[in-house]
Formats: C-alpha cells, structure tokens, sequence
C-alpha cells in the first residue's frame, strides 16, 4: 500500500475561509485579522472581551525523549484535537511556530504530519505571519541601541566589558555564537566581544509568549537587563529607552495566529520553540484565549516530558495561574526499540524484548509528570511496521506504573484514529481529579531549584557548579530575584547532559556551564552540559533539499 507524503496530504487540504474557523469559536470577522485567506490574528479587544467566561479543560501533550525513530507530538496534539470535535466536543489546539533553523538545518516542518495536520503547512514553516521577524527586529533594536548609547558619550556609564545583551537572528549559524563587534575604527564605536543567540532564545520571544496584553509586553521588555556598571549596578531596557520603540515592533506580534486543521478544526498557533534552551511552549494569550472560547484546549510542550513539561508546569503555569486537567505522553514502540539498543535500521524487524527494555524512558517521565500531581494518559503514535505484540508489550508496561496506553493511529486515518484517546481523555479532564502543583515554591533558593529539577526529573545524583555561578545565583537572590522559576538548557536527548546516554540513567552529574537573567521574562537560566544557545547546520542540511519545483511549489520542506 502507497501512502501518501505529508506534503501530498497538505496540498489536498479542503481549507474553508479562516473567517468560517473563526465562528467555530465565536470570534466575529471583524475581529479577525486576515493574513491572506487562511490564516488570521485575533484582535486585542476581542480578547479583552471574553476574560470574564469560564475557562474549558487545559491537556497537555508532552513526550518522550525525542529519538531518530521520531515520536510525533505535534502530530498528536492535532490529532487528539481532531478527535475531541469528533466525538462532539468543542475544542481548540495551540501549538508553538516553527523556527526557521530547524527547518532548514535538520528536523523538517512542525505542523504535525499525514492526516493530522495544521495548514497552510508550508507559510507556518516559512515566515508564517511574521511574528519571529518581529521578536529579531524589535530585539536588535535594543542591541542597536545599547551600542548607539555607549558611542554617544555613555551617559548611563555603562561597562562596555558587560554588556550581556546578544544579538539574535532565526538560523543555524555556529559562526556567530562568539563574535567581536565594532571593528574598523573610531566611527565605527567601541569593539567588544559578544555573540548572537537563537531568535527563539531570545528573552523577547519569552516575553512575547508570557504576556497577557500590551501594557504587561512593554513592562516586561523594560525590566530586562542589558548590561551593568563598573559599580555592578544594572541597566535596563528602560534606561535606554527601548521599550516603547519594542513595543510597537512587536504590537501586531502579540496577537495570536489562527489556522485550521486538516478536518476544520481551530488551531492557535503563537510562540516560540525550543524547549531544550527556551521555555518551548504556546503563548500564554493563545493558551488563555482558547480556554474561554473552547470546552477542551490541546496544548503541547517541547521535545520531552523532562524539558517541555517541566517548563509548561513549573513557568507557564506557575505565570499564568494555569492547571492542566490531563497529560498525554506520546511514546512509539519505534523508539522504545531505539531505547532497547536497536539500531535504526532494524527497527522494522519485531522485537519485543528491546520495546521491554526500552520502556523505562517512558517510565521515568510517566513518574515525573505525576510528581506534579496530574493524571497521564500514553498515547501509542501507530507506525504500520509496530506489530500486536510490541504494542500489547508497552499497554502491560505503561500499566505496572498505574497508568494506561491508548494506540492512536491519527496520521493514517485523522480524527477516527484518535476517538477512543479523545474519549478517555474528555473523561479524565471532566472527573476534575487533577491536583497540580509546580515542584519547588517560590521561597526555595535559585540553586536549589536547579538542583531540584536535576535530582526530581533527570535523577541526576548532583549539580556541579562552579563558585562563580553560585556567587551569581545568590547576587540575584540579594536583588530581589530568588523568587523566579529556573529554565534548564539542556541537551533533549537524554535525562543526562550526554545525548547518547538513552533510557533512563542514574548516577549522573548535571554540570551547569552559566546562567542567564531573564528579569523581564521572568526566570533563571541555567545552561547546562556543551547545549549551544546558537544552533550549527549538520552535515547535510535539509535547506540542500529544498527548492520549488516547475509547477512553482516548494519542495522538501517538510
């Protein structure tokens, strides 16, 4: 049997307008800001105007650790969105815009895939509404500005030696994460070393993602710190009187994206990725938005349960006062093979012993996620190669840990793939049994935050920092700060710091190189092990690949 690509699925998509999505919510067209005719952002006043409603059931779609056999989150946070309509529910889906880096560097698109799919697949893996643009140019602003002060005559009086205000662009360029600026002479102002992170690393992103409205982005953009005085002393955005240019750079940036699915289901599509060096989640606008529009919102959270999850549980909604009814973990026998020692090449072949031996990477975040209190369900992501018996073996496994597997097979058959999880689900999220509660308080020291995700999630023995960053921590902790969320970077593929160390390791150190200040945004960030806050391009880019073809389509995006 053919089946047909992803690509192929997008193209045949029987869109409607996004006007006719839009009522689906009860979002009139006026307050509908059409980018073309599939696409759209919500106005401002209208959310504003339904803060009063009651909000519907929030589920979280997380995963496990991303394996080269591949997992499908996305792909299943649409499909169960798909499902929940199916079965007579009213819900929504909000999921995270696709980085330009990965998509030319080596992961594809990030729309979901076979027939549970986000569309127009190919604008939201491209420049899509143009949000990230936004978030680098309002960015380099500050950057611009920062530079602009200090060769004017620096009357804030700035330490050129600290300035930690990078630049950012959205590619895979390991040629700029350490660079010196200002060459070339007197006019050309003061030369320093610096660098350039990730559109999605930057603090403006996160800031984007975490705001409720304009008032609380321009706010937020103003309490970041840029750099500091010889005294120590910080500057802030405000100081330079960057904040309100920011602002309007990123106005029509605030409001969130809608699209559709492939069954014309609404889709929210607003924030940032990353979740191994960002906090990779929705938008908290989008989030809260769907929630008084919808009975059910699919969320979903970056790369694993041990990074997306965490951050979903311990900063979004710790920030934004949420609480997810239901976790769905996404889990394939194809990467509990992986996780078993097969290679990838054989995973084809039956093998039920090494979907046995690989199952405790999917033990290990099953416990995690119910160390926050929240019911979880496994949702089995069907490959045509899994045979009965591979998936009966991790049904038996998911249920010696108190919980239970559903298989969905929603990328052949959409919404009909996912009715029994939508079922289950609805039924979780509607008993209200739901106890969450983030992992540490507030009160608990920078440090030891860090040291509780290290030993709570990745149960690592311990965190090896060096005198340096505790001084930091505790400087930050003397300013007010102490009372922030962490934000770990660290390497996807594994509980450790070592990306080849699968399944589920003990005895292990988490070593943290340096950590940032996201004063504005709101939390700590502790980059972990050798993870880079600027991606490199493989060997052989997927941007080698891609192309438009004679007929004037764009070829091997996704």
């Amino acid at each position: 049997m053919a089946f047909k690509t992803d690509i192929e699925i997008a193209r045949e998509a029987n869109k409607k307008p996004i006007q006719e999505i839009g009522a689906k919510l009860g979002i009139d067209s006026e307050h509908l800001l059409p980018y073309g005719h599939d696409k759209a952002k919500v106005s401002q006043e209208f959310i504003n105007s339904v803060q009063d409603r009651k909000n519907g059931k929030l589920i979280l779609v997380t995963a496990i650790n991303p394996t080269p056999a591949g997992e499908g989150k996305t792909t299943t946070t649409v499909g169960l969105g798909d499902g929940l309509n199916a079965i007579g529910k009213n819900a929504a889906i909000c999921i995270r815009e696709a980085s330009l880096g990965p998509n030319f560097g080596m992961k594809g698109g990030a729309a979901g895939g076979g027939y549970a799919q986000v569309v127009p697949m190919e604008e939201m893996n491209l420049h899509f509404t143009g949000d990230f643009h936004a978030i680098t140019s309002a960015h380099n602003l500050l950057s611009a500005m920062i530079d602009n002060h200090i060769y004017w005559g620096n009357e804030l009086e700035i330490d050129e030696r600290r300035v930690v205000w990078r630049r950012v662009l959205d590619m895979n360029d390991r040629a700029l994460r350490d660079t010196v600026t200002s060459l070339g002479g007197v006019s050309n102002g003061f030369p320093r070393q610096t660098g350039f992170d990730i559109t999605v690393a930057s603090e403006v992103m996160a800031i984007l993602c975490l705001s409720k409205d304009l008032d609380d982005l321009q706010n937020r953009l103003g309490d970041m710190i840029v750099a500091y005085r010889r005294d120590r002393s910080p500057i802030y955005a405000r100081d330079i009187k960057a904040d309100g240019a920011m602002t309007v750079l990123l106005r029509d940036a605030m409001q969130p994206n809608i699209v559709q699915t492939l069954e014309n289901n609404p889709a929210f599509v607003h924030g940032g990725p990353f979740a191994n060096i960002a906090h990779g989640c929705n938008s908290v606008i989008a989030t809260t938005t769907a929630l008084k529009l919808a009975d059910y919102v699919v969320t979903e959270a970056g790369f694993g349960a041990d990074l997306g999850a965490e951050k979903f549980m311990n900063i979004k909604c710790r920030k934004a006062g949420l609480a997810p009814d239901c976790v769905v973990l996404v889990a394939t026998v194809r990467a509990m093979k992986m996780n078993g020692g097969v290679a990838k090449a054989d995973l084809g072949d039956e093998n039920v012993d090494a979907v046995n031996n690989g199952c405790a990477n999917l033990g290990r975040h099953i416990g995690n996620l119910k160390q926050f209190g929240v019911p979880v369900v496994v949702a089995i992501n069907h490959f045509v190669t899994d045979t009965d018996a591979e998936v009966q073996a991790v049904k038996d496994y998911v249920e010696t840990q108190g919980s239970e597997a559903i298989l969905c097979q929603h990328w052949a058959k959409g919404s009909e793939g996912t009715k029994e999880l939508a079922t289950r689900v609805a039924e979780i999220a509607d008993a209200g049994i739901s106890q969450f509660s983030p992992l540490y308080s507030d009160e608990l020291p920078l440090f030891e935050k860090i040291e509780r995700v290290a030993t709570a999630i990745y149960r690592a023995d311990e965190v090896i920092a060096d005198k340096k960053i505790r001084d930091q921590l505790r400087a930050w902790e003397e300013a007010g700060y102490g009372n922030l969320p962490v934000c770990m970077a660290k390497t996807q593929y594994s509980f450790s710091t070592d990306p080849n160390l699968r399944g589920a390791p003990t005895g292990h150190s988490v070593p943290v190189r340096e950590v940032r200040l996201s004063a504005g945004a709101g939390f700590i960030v502790a980059i972990c092990g050798e993870i880079m806050t600027m991606p490199g391009l493989p060997r052989k880019p997927a941007a080698e690949s891609i192309r438009i073809n004679d007929a004037g389509v764009v070829e091997g995006l996704f």
